[in-house]
């Protein structure tokens, strides 16, 4: 993943994706676009906190696939529906990069941790 911009408020990368992530059927695999969500919502949110000595590390994971891909490049674009004291809420879009059209929609929830390794509450 190669991010083009990393900001509290929102995320953009472009990974290229092909072979390498494929299932035996010749499509890329679901895990590719899920980590890809993951990363990207907890790059941004981890950004939104990092002036608070935080970082964040996400609790849910929730992934839509809505049509299958090949290869070729695709852009992720993060940005939060709701930044919290202790928890935040991101939604991550996939899309290809040669026509937009969506390929994954993905939704992660991630709690906000100090980065001293100390836990509140």
């Amino acid at each position: 993943m190669t991010f083009e911009s990393v900001g509290p408020d929102r995320v953009v990368a472009w990974i290229e994706l092909g072979p390498d992530q494929h299932t035996p059927w010749g499509v890329v695999h679901g895990g590719a676009y899920t980590t890809a969500i993951e990363s990207a919502a907890t790059v941004g949110a981890s950004a939104a906190v990092l002036d608070r000595g935080q970082f964040a590390v996400g609790v849910n994971n929730i992934t839509d696939f809505l049509r299958p891909h090949k290869s070729g490049r695709v852009k992720v674009v993060a940005e939060p529906i709701h930044q919290g004291a202790t928890q935040q809420l991101w939604q991550v879009i996939i899309s290809r990069a040669d026509d937009g059209k969506i390929l994954a929609r993905g939704q992660v929830r991630l709690q906000n941790v100090s980065l001293d390794g100390r836990q509140s509450g």
